[in-house]
């Protein structure tokens, strides 16, 4: 990336940029970015772009599934991308399949490369009213998806499906179905891949079906780097990973659904950890998703989960819930505490580091003079922003006093500290009642 980011030590960076660091206060002794956007290799994919990431908004999902995905929005295998659009808006999604064959018959290949193009069909007919011309129409499946009467292949139109040989010669067939279309192989490669591609983008949660561990920890070291060195802040879901780490969500169950992972309630969590607002927790949501989740754990067994930093359901009633909002850090100190573990806490801060990198790397780095005047414009707009947490009740007690803006070690640097009080949802109820 062309800008710094990060925490920092000692005032000693050289890039220019936003080093933010986040410490616990010990106890004893400008305009809020949007969330909802997530990220994830998919590997049940048989159909879509190869080796590039692509965006898909949830109203593109629902009305055009068939077309980015190759099957419809209620079929089977996308069952995992609806568990994550439940809550996300946005998906920048990534087939880990690229790289394999696209389908293909006389008349046409298939615009991308998967088994599902083995499904395409070509149906050539004499035009009814114009012998001179002809009826091709192309079907996925059974499910019909237009005609073009043409006089020749040369006016065909290639569309979301099929990429037209011009210089076919078009004659009458009852169905001409394409073949030879296969999947990429999945490797550590094809994970490596993406991780190059989404170090580029901008979303709120990660989430990595797998039960690889070398996977895992490619993943776990690619989000410490983000968040520590390049400071982009979002938190990567896997499951079974205990990376003490507040930047990575550690999915306690498993799913036993056919044929799917059964790591597969990262999509939800995933979902619903880019998708929560920073004013508010997962804490007992109801997963409202199509798995079935294990939730078959003890009321020690469901402790020692929250101890050990593992985002767990478990059932309460008829209902599947979240039991507690939280990531697998776990390594408490005076200066990173318990706090640290909370999402929403994450949530929080995160905010404040994503938008205020943005607001001085677009509106004071290399335009603003490092002057008083300066600092007291970047000063106003840094509390000007805290107060919409406030407003929102996302932080509390807030006060301008609370935002101390000064120059830094060289004439170019400002040093900015900081403190916040995170609002945080209600978990416990300890109430005493005095009967007389």
């Amino acid at each position: 990336m062309a800008l710094g980011g990060g925490i920092w030590t000692t005032q000693n960076k050289v890039l220019p940029g936003s080093y933010i660091n986040f410490i616990s206060v010990a106890s004893a002794d400008a305009k809020l970015s949007d969330r909802g956007y997530a990220t994830m290799p998919l590997e049940e994919l048989d159909w879509g772009p190869d080796g590039e990431i692509f965006e898909v908004t949830a109203d593109d999902f629902k009305t055009r599934s068939l077309n980015i995905f190759g099957y419809d929005y209620l079929h089977e295998k996308l069952k995992g991308i609806r568990d994550l659009f439940a809550y996300a808006k946005t998906l920048y999604a990534y087939r880990l399949t690229s790289g394999g064959a696209k389908a293909s018959c006389d008349y046409a290949s298939a615009k991308y490369s998967g088994t599902r193009g083995n499904d395409l069909k070509v149906v050539i007919a004499k035009n009814a009213d114009d012998t001179e011309k002809f009826d091709v129409t192309t079907y996925i499946g059974t499910s019909k998806l237009g005609t073009q009467t043409v006089a020749t292949a040369a006016e065909l139109k290639d569309d979301d499906f099929f990429v037209w040989k011009k210089s076919a010669q078009l004659a009458a067939t009852a169905g001409t179905t394409m073949t030879g279309g296969t999947n990429g192989e999945v490797t550590g490669e094809s994970y490596q891949a993406y991780l190059d591609l989404a170090e580029s983008y901008s979303f709120n949660a990660m989430g990595i079906v797998t039960s690889d561990e070398t996977v895992k920890k490619l993943a776990m070291n690619f989000v410490k780097r983000m968040r520590d060195d390049v400071g982009v802040k979002f938190q990567l879901v896997l499951h079974n990973a205990p990376a003490d780490f507040e930047g990575v969500i550690n999915v306690k169950n498993t799913i036993s659904d056919d044929d799917w992972a059964k790591e597969s309630a990262v999509y939800w969590v995933t979902g619903a950890s880019a998708g929560c607002a920073v004013n508010a927790s997962n804490t007992n949501r109801k997963y409202d998703g199509e798995f079935t989740i294990d939730c078959s754990y003890t009321q020690t067994q469901l402790t020692k989960a929250i101890q050990a930093g593992e985002f767990t359901f478990h059932r309460v009633g008829s209902d599947v819930r979240v039991l507690e909002d939280i990531n697998s850090f776990v390594s408490f100190v005076d200066e990173k505490n318990e706090l640290f573990s909370d999402n929403q806490t994450i949530r929080v801060i995160d905010q404040i580091a994503n938008d205020d990198a943005v607001l001085f790397n677009t509106k004071y780095l290399g335009k603003v003079p490092n002057d008083e005047g300066g600092r007291i414009s970047l000063w106003n707009d840094f509390v000007k922003a805290r107060k919409k947490l406030q407003e929102i009740r996302a932080i509390e007690n807030f006060s301008d006093s609370d935002v101390v803006v000064s120059q830094g070690d060289t004439k170019k640097s400002v040093l900015v500290t900081q403190q916040i009080t995170v609002v945080n949802a209600m978990t416990h109820l300890y109430m005493t009642v005095k009967v007389v």
